[in-house]
């Protein structure tokens, strides 16, 4: 919102100290991840406050873990602090006309709505189990359903760029660079829009030469027609991802700072990754997509880094408040739109490591417990507890030092993925 109208005020006022500033997206990521700390370290003493009065608190199963009765009461819901520092900064540092911004923004209000339904229901109508499984999958398949169309059907995103920016990449009239990029001349004769085809099915893979990959591939049909189908693949991948992803942020959050930290860490290596692909430089060097127009996900992903690392400093231990589905569900959700836009979701069983095994947890738990009861009549476990984090609980292990060391793993998965983006 800000750079449009500091563009409009150029038109009418001409070149004022430090506006230039605005169009370099290192700048406003940079404010936007500021402004997105201070707001929900700021705001989010008033929320918890206003959350103590109207009585939200956690209602804490007794489990047999150590130190859980003393979290009862614990104000919960607290993703609002999240979404309100991750929306506020991005509407008004972002450019609101990318397509990009468009689809996070959606994904991000989506989720926080069945999030916020979610911990409704458990809270006000004192029903312990929330929204119906049924409803969560269905809202998690139905931004599935979003995200992917947008990607199928949108076609072009503009970069508006100067003459000295667009000489850097060497452009010129109707000269195709990377992936299905035109650029358009100015009356005068110099580079003004620097158009990018944004409908592809194409993806970046891991360990892979070339680095790319079309899923239309994977059709038994002639090219033509196989591209025209690729949504056959594309959209049922990208709905799994978006339901995986975000169910298993939810499961992650049970520890005070654990999933808050982990998806932390997760966003700085996205808004990396948004950089590199944002950059035709990089993107060339690194032999990864170049993805015009994805650049202004930096500023969404600063925003997402501020807001993790604001709401952890209520979320620490011992936590003053708890995300909650409000929460949990939207940071998945987010996470998982931002690789798929920009085309690494294959790069998310190593980026996203710590959710898939404390998903796989649960999964294995419940389906040997119920193999063993079938067979023997009674059920068998292979872990004290599930999700993971609850059973080195069970074993005795202090709360905060299970969170540090999934953190700790969770930043070798980090640094991993990004070696992914160099490694063939």
């Amino acid at each position: 919102m800000l750079i449009q109208l500091i563009e409009w005020l150029r038109d009418w006022l001409g070149d004022l100290p430090g506006f230039r500033l605005f169009q370099y997206i290192s700048f406003r990521a940079g404010l936007a991840l500021m402004m997105s700390l201070v707001i929900s370290i700021l705001f989010g003493g008033r929320i918890i406050a206003w959350l103590r009065r109207l009585q939200i608190g956690e209602t804490v199963r007794d489990l047999g873990l150590s130190g859980q009765k003393e979290k009862e009461g614990t104000p919960t819901m607290g993703g609002i602090i999240i979404i309100l520092s991750v929306v506020v900064p991005c509407l008004l540092l972002a450019r609101l006309d990318n397509i990009y911004i468009v689809i996070m923004l959606v994904s991000t209000t989506w989720m926080a709505l069945i999030g916020f339904i979610d911990d409704y229901i458990k809270v006000f109508r004192k029903n312990k189990d929330g929204l119906s499984g049924r409803f969560k999958i269905l809202g998690q398949i139905g931004l599935g359903l979003f995200i992917s169309l947008m990607m199928m059907d949108s076609h072009q995103v503009v970069v508006r760029m100067d003459v000295r920016e667009a000489a850097k990449y060497g452009l010129g009239d109707e000269q195709l660079v990377g992936n299905r990029i035109a650029v358009k001349n100015g009356t005068d004769g110099t580079v003004t829009e620097w158009r990018g085809d944004y409908k592809t099915s194409l993806t970046n893979v891991p360990f892979l030469k070339g680095g790319s990959f079309d899923y239309a591939q994977l059709l038994p049909f002639e090219k033509e027609r196989a591209v025209g189908l690729a949504w056959l693949i594309f959209v049922p991948l990208v709905i799994f991802v978006v339901t995986a992803v975000s169910n298993a942020a939810n499961l992650t959050d049970g520890l005070d700072g654990l999933a808050t930290g982990v998806s932390g860490i997760i966003s700085i290596t996205l808004l990396a990754i948004a950089y590199l692909s944002g950059n035709a430089i990089a993107a060339k060097y690194l032999g990864i997509l170049h993805l015009p127009g994805s650049g202004e996900l930096v500023i969404f992903a600063a925003c997402l880094v501020g807001g993790t690392l604001g709401f952890l400093w209520w979320n620490a231990f011992p936590a003053q408040i708890f995300m909650g589905d409000t929460g949990s569900l939207t940071l998945g959700g987010i996470i998982a739109a931002l690789a798929i836009l920009l085309r690494k979701e294959l790069l998310i069983p190593i980026l996203c490591g710590i959710f898939l095994i404390e998903n796989l947890s649960v999964v294995l738990q419940v389906s040997y417990f119920k193999y063993t009861k079938r067979k023997y009549g009674e059920g068998r476990r292979i872990f004290k507890m599930a999700p993971l984090h609850h059973h080195y609980q069970k074993l005795g292990m202090p709360e905060v030092k299970i969170v540090t060391r999934f953190w700790i793993v969770g930043i070798l998965l980090a640094v991993a993925t990004i070696l992914t983006l160099k490694i063939r």
